[in-house]
């Protein structure tokens, strides 16, 4: 998407770097891949997708816009589950904005609670986005009655209804993201809409594959390593090996599906999306290996999710 044209403000140079906050689901992922108009975060109906600090880069006529798409905020004592939180809480400390989406077709209860908690302390630095508003069971005025009460430092003006999935309110979202942003040369050239690594994209991209066609408990226990990569033809080709990693036996055999059915389309239609990405081939080598209750490794988790 450019949004540049349609901004109708003169050349500017604010420059912010947003945490995007909420709850697991809320459309954080969707909202970042729009703004970029490249997918950017791994969009998918199962909660807890996001595991990183994903940054998306916005350009337009009045600077530069850094977005962080933060792990869903919810509550949890799971290891792994704690150190997403904790990515999060992170983020949100060393941001210049923050943006807080909210899903307008669920009911805020304690989770929400926590979250709206979370965001309140720097509520001068805030802009909401009461996002699904093209839902059918979109309820926005519920969700702009609790927001009014649980953050009510936050100015009316701030608070935005949208759809992050028709791109429905996104200029006015980034206007008021801009009008709070400080002044401050560009982070990154014009050309990047992420700053993420090779390596780590490819993962994402075969995690994303792979937790859409999965059981709903199985994606949680699955990630991936990429144990080599190598370019070859003159810098035409990639060679990739990766392993979907599972924390149990038995679940090795439903990665790979009857007759190596379900490992062969997670690599096909992961080789299908690297290609809209990268100006390259890539040769991707798919395995399925067991790392026994990795989410209780501290080695793996500090793989996983570095300290940002």
């Amino acid at each position: 998407m450019q949004y540049t044209d349609t901004m109708n403000e003169t050349e500017g140079n604010k420059t912010a770097v947003v945490a995007i906050v909420g709850r697991p689901s809320a459309g954080k992922s969707t909202f970042l891949n729009t703004v970029c108009g490249e997918p950017v975060s791994i969009v998918s109906p199962v909660p807890q997708t996001t595991r990183n600090a994903i940054r998306g880069i916005v350009n337009t006529s009045l600077g530069q816009l850094v977005f962080i798409d933060t792990p869903g905020y919810h509550e949890s004592e799971k290891k792994l589950n704690l150190k997403l939180r904790s990515v999060t809480e992170d983020q949100l400390a060393g941001a210049d904005c923050v943006l807080y989406m909210i899903d307008s077709t669920r009911e805020p209860g304690e989770e929400e609670k926590m979250t709206a908690e979370l965001v309140k302390p720097h509520a001068a630095k805030t802009v909401i986005a009461i996002n699904k508003t093209d839902a059918p069971d979109s309820k926005p005025d519920k969700s702009s009655t609790f927001l009014a009460a649980a953050i009510p430092d936050i100015a009316s003006e701030r608070v935005f209804r949208i759809s992050a999935k028709n791109d429905t309110g996104i200029n006015d979202v980034l206007k008021a993201l801009y009008s709070i942003a400080p002044d401050a040369p560009k982070l990154y050239s014009e050309e990047f809409y992420t700053d993420q690594d090779v390596g780590f994209r490819i993962a994402e991209v075969i995690r994303g594959q792979a937790i859409n066609r999965l059981d709903q408990e199985l994606p949680h226990s699955i990630y991936i390593d990429i144990a080599d990569m190598e370019m070859k033809k003159e810098g035409k080709l990639l060679w990739v090996r990766a392993f979907i990693c599972v924390e149990h036996e038995s679940q090795k055999g439903i990665v790979i599906g009857k007759g190596a059915s379900m490992i062969k389309t997670i690599r096909i239609e992961s080789l299908k999306a690297l290609r809209k990405i990268f100006s390259y081939r890539i040769d991707l080598d798919l395995q399925v290996k067991v790392d026994k209750n990795w989410r209780q490794k501290d080695t793996v988790l500090t793989k996983l999710i570095p300290q940002q």
